[in-house]
């Protein structure tokens, strides 16, 4: 009897109850992201990992934040960890941004997600069910795909650190930031994160290099590697590298014009160059990369709003980023636009969308923000600071960015559970989402229509 990915993971496509021996894919997730918190929380803990003790709840809180490649600290990873310290928060931050790469492709490979890759991974029968061949396949290719960018990315590291620090520390720092960049995580040796190298050509590209990678995904860059032809390439994959283009350049040029006079951000900076080099620095980390060159703190409030709204959007699907996903932020405003022009019909490169894309769409992004406007109440009660300070640090934490305009340190106790909970929402919510509306049990039961108002 032929035994399928889903037969191990999922409910039958029936919709009928599973048996005892099935598991549930999102409850599996959460719970094997719940063990290595704790088991990262307990290693953190160790005397020989930290230069000087830390409570039990910055050990979760940092754990937590490495498993979710969030990149928030309430203790600061450079001087307070040690290397064994240090590389327990790297292996966390890999097993977070591989681990749950790898599971959100098998996921979609399992649920019919068609992909057109270089070994041919294409779904099959009525439910379109890998096999477990197909499974363990895609597994080894997806993390020969991060291997081999995080390896380009400490040779490219290593060519600026070791010259400046020596071939140990030098090769350390060029492991660790890729390591950290490509999954997306922000955590950084320094207090200051990546502020000393604001006008470092070769580190801030190569970092944005790698967290854009990691951002895009391994469905997005193995199609571009197989095709390597505009035309040939799938709706879903043109559709990710336009949005993001546009995301990316649209943001730099609004922060460059935002902060272009600012004495404390880009008004600091002698050439127009270097301005440049900073304003795109930071206007493509907030989609969940969390590292900044400039002073977060001293933005001005118009390019705190604008990174708002890039945390909640977030990288690509089946990638190593979070957020809502770039595809959901697309699809609602195409269906807007299509709704606006009395066209009902959502389409892309001449492909229409269904309209249960469309609603898994509206479900997540109202999710997403169900989500921040009780965290930023949460935290409005327990933390006394500026509104946009809250809302700027429960944003990121739900877009597993990192980024923080001070709060973090001023969490308290309650405040850092809170955190903590939207970091594992924002992490898990949505592959677990669409999994959820994708394998639930559909009804055969139609209504009447009827007319509502809207608006």
């Amino acid at each position: 009897m032929k035994v399928h990915f889903l037969d191990l993971v999922s409910h039958h496509t029936n919709g009928e109850t599973p048996g005892k021996g099935s598991i549930n894919p999102p409850r599996l997730l959460l719970e094997s992201f719940l063990f290595l918190i704790a088991l990262g929380a307990c290693l953190l803990k160790l005397p020989f990992a930290t230069v000087e003790p830390v409570s039990w709840m910055e050990a979760a809180f940092t754990a937590t934040s490495a498993i979710t490649v969030t990149g928030l600290v309430v203790v600061d990873t450079g001087s307070q960890y040690t290397l064994f310290g240090q590389l327990v928060i790297l292996a966390l931050i890999q097993l977070g941004g591989l681990g749950l790469m790898t599971f959100a492709v098998l996921t979609a490979l399992a649920l019919g997600f068609k992909l057109r890759l270089e070994h041919q991974l294409v779904a099959q029968e009525a439910f379109n069910e890998i096999s477990l061949q197909t499974a363990r396949r895609a597994g080894g290719s997806i993390a020969l795909f991060a291997v081999t960018a995080e390896a380009i990315g400490i040779v490219l590291l290593g060519l600026f650190f070791v010259p400046e620090l020596g071939w140990t520390e030098g090769l350390y720092q060029a492991f660790f930031y890729t390591i950290s960049a490509f999954n997306n995580a922000g955590f950084a040796l320094s207090p200051e994160s990546l502020s000393a190298y604001v006008d470092h050509p070769g580190i801030s590209l190569s970092v944005t290099a790698l967290f854009i990678t990691g951002g895009l995904g391994y469905i997005v860059v193995m199609e571009l590697f197989d095709k390597r032809c505009w035309s040939r390439l799938s709706v879903y994959v043109k559709v990710i590298l336009l949005a993001t283009l546009l995301l990316n350049l649209s943001a730099t040029g609004a922060i460059l014009l935002l902060e272009f006079g600012n004495p404390a951000t880009l008004g600091a900076l002698d050439s127009f160059w270097d301005k440049l080099l900073a304003a795109w620095f930071q206007g493509v980390t907030p989609r969940t990369a969390g590292f900044n060159t400039l002073d977060i703190g001293a933005l001005t409030a118009g390019t705190s709003v604008l990174m708002l709204l890039l945390m909640f959007v977030g990288g690509a699907p089946n990638s190593t980023a979070s957020g809502i996903k770039i595809s959901t932020f697309v699809i609602m405003l195409a269906a807007t636009r299509s709704f606006l022009r009395g066209n009902l019909n959502v389409s892309f490169f001449k492909r229409s969308l269904s309209s249960e894309t469309v609603l898994k769409a509206l479900a997540t992004a109202t999710i997403g923000m169900a989500v921040v406007f009780l965290g930023v109440i949460s935290l409005s009660i327990l933390v006394e600071d500026e509104f946009l300070d809250i809302a700027f640090e429960v944003v990121s934490a739900f877009g597993t960015v990192g980024l923080s305009r001070g709060t973090t340190g001023e969490l308290g106790t309650a405040g850092q559970l809170v955190i903590m909970a939207i970091m594992l929402i924002g992490r898990l919510g949505p592959l677990t989402l669409g999994y959820t509306l994708t394998v639930r049990r559909k009804s055969r039961v139609r209504y009447a229509k009827t007319e509502f108002p809207v608006g």
